[in-house]
């Protein structure tokens, strides 16, 4: 376990580096993939190493049983991606061709799987190991190890960088409701977090309380449960609508002592026999103690705190969300990779994977000064944007992008990597991203406009798929697509939202409106 004493005699001591990467899911892969395409890995002056708790990779695409508290993964059995996979995947390694256009969990799986394998990853990492402390070393210099990191196996190790990729989708999060701990303790109502299938039975009538895609899979499945007559759907932006044995309700208010629940709106709805809270998940970093990431939200901006903040629904400050702003703690030695919600991931964790290791490389590239003014510019945006100065509802918002604002943010990451100056990493991540390829990402990238176009439509298009799939002609519109190349998948896109607009009196009305619910 224990990393080689002796450095490589191609470098110096000086110039050898030791990284760290919390996690093996999506963003820990990422993050270790974009190392071995350096030259410094290939010159022996970087060596990673991926510590990941469980026994396999994959993270939150790693199936589990409900049986932890909390369970490893809240992946459900139905789980289907809610992107289309050419938008999903990383831009340099396609899903393979033929795959369904929203793959389901098994798939994605599959394709990290492969992707662990092509790029040789496996060697670099440590599994059913839990990183259990991240401390700065005292005795930390320039050309010393910054931090050291204690192991489940006992072991202590130093690193020089800390990249941060342990995920976002453990620790659940239960709103505050009245009367809801009642229910709670009476095991009336659990988190989605233990959901995995239909077939358990929760009573004649289901109350799924979240709009985001898990409440609205769940409240789908609940629709198909043999024993469930009634299945009621809350949502913040729900209209009071009855279509079948689905009831589209408001957000609740209120849980009741014999099954009522009242809404928001003034209604109530009687004997309801359980409570699945589709309400999302909190942001953990056991391994941070308080004098590195201080839990709470952080006061008002500007000025900028001088401490790091965990409000649970985001970290603040990071400069670009990935680099913490702290009095204490140089921003180039640690990165938090993976935390923006509301964004195709992998191609985000790729392109901040590549920044932060540029960063790490020469501390110089990161103007602390500018990126604090970046940071309050944001701020005054949300300010504006919640329309509210309550630092709690900004905190809810900071990591949350508008549609079209992450490929503008990955973006202005592919500029920062290709910033003019000699002997730089992106000399040799050459760009090869064109129109309908996937190859990679580096000098003069840019992300291509077909990937915004199926990233507004791909409500569209997963409607379309999914009365495809019921059909029996989903795997036909598949067939032999990505064999020439990703643009064969562009042309597919194109031509299924166009087919979506001609039949889209044949949608399901049920799957409409509990579509409508997403938000």
């Amino acid at each position: 376990m224990d990393l080689p004493t002796l450095q490589p005699e191609s470098s110096s001591k000086e110039d050898f580096k030791t990284i760290c990467i919390i996690g093996a899911g999506p963003s820990g892969l990422a993050a270790l993939k974009v190392i071995l395409d350096s030259p410094q890995y290939k010159a022996g002056k970087w060596k990673p190493t991926a510590f990941e708790s469980r026994d396999s990779i994959g993270g939150v695409w790693l199936p589990a049983p409900p049986t932890d508290d909390p369970p490893l993964t809240p992946l459900y059995d139905s789980l289907t991606s809610n992107l289309p996979h050419p938008i999903m995947a990383f831009p340099s390694y396609p899903f393979p061709p033929s795959t369904p256009l929203f793959p389901r969990a098994n798939l994605v799986l599959d394709y990290l799987s492969s992707y662990a394998d092509h790029f040789h990853l496996r060697p670099h990492i440590k599994l059913n190991t839990t990183v259990a402390s991240v401390v700065r070393s005292p005795a930390s210099t320039s050309s010393s190890p910054t931090w050291h990191v204690s192991l489940s196996t006992g072991n202590t190790l130093n690193f020089d960088l800390v990249l941060v990729c342990n995920g976002h989708y453990r620790i659940p999060r239960y709103p505050n409701i009245p009367g809801l701990a009642r229910w709670l303790n009476a095991r009336r109502a659990s988190h989605s977090a233990w959901y995995r299938h239909p077939t358990t039975n929760l009573g004649p009538t289901v109350l799924v309380v979240g709009a985001g895609p898990s409440g609205h899979d769940i409240a789908r499945d609940m629709l198909t449960a043999s024993h469930t007559s009634t299945v009621i759907h809350s949502g913040p932006a729900h209209a009071n609508t009855d279509v079948g044995n689905l009831k589209l309700r408001g957000r609740v208010s209120h849980f009741g002592e014999s099954g009522e629940v009242a809404f928001e709106d003034g209604t109530t709805e009687h004997g309801v026999s359980h409570a699945i809270l589709a309400t999302g998940y909190e942001l953990s970093f056991p391994f941070l103690p308080p004098f590195i990431v201080r839990p709470g939200v952080p006061p008002p901006a500007p000025p900028l705190p001088k401490e790091l903040y965990n409000s649970t629904y985001s970290l603040f400050p990071l400069a670009r969300h990935l680099w913490p702003l702290h009095h204490c703690i140089p921003s180039s030695s640690m990165a938090f990779l993976g935390l923006l919600v509301r964004v195709a991931p992998f191609p985000v964790v790729e392109a901040q994977a590549r920044a932060a290791l540029y960063a790490f490389e020469d501390r110089e590239r990161l103007d602390s000064t500018r990126e604090a003014v970046e940071v309050v510019t944001r701020y005054e945006a949300l300010r504006e944007r919640v329309g509210s100065d309550d630092p709690t509802a900004i905190a809810k918002a900071w990591h949350r992008f508008e549609p079209l604002e992450q490929f503008d943010y990955r973006d202005a990451l592919y500029d920062f990597v290709s910033s003019p100056r000699d002997g730089d990493l992106e000399a040799v991540w050459e760009s090869r991203s064109v129109e309908g390829s996937s190859n990679g990402i580096g000098r003069g990238a840019r992300v291509p406009e077909w990937e915004k176009e199926a990233y507004l439509a791909k409500d569209v298009l997963r409607k379309a798929w999914v009365r495809l799939e019921e059909r029996g002609e989903a795997e036909e519109w598949v067939r032999g697509v990505g064999e020439g190349g990703l643009h064969e998948w562009v042309e597919m896109m194109r031509r299924l939202k166009t087919w979506a607009e001609e039949h889209w009196q044949e949608i399901d009305v049920v799957n409409e409106e509990v579509d409508k619910s997403r938000l």
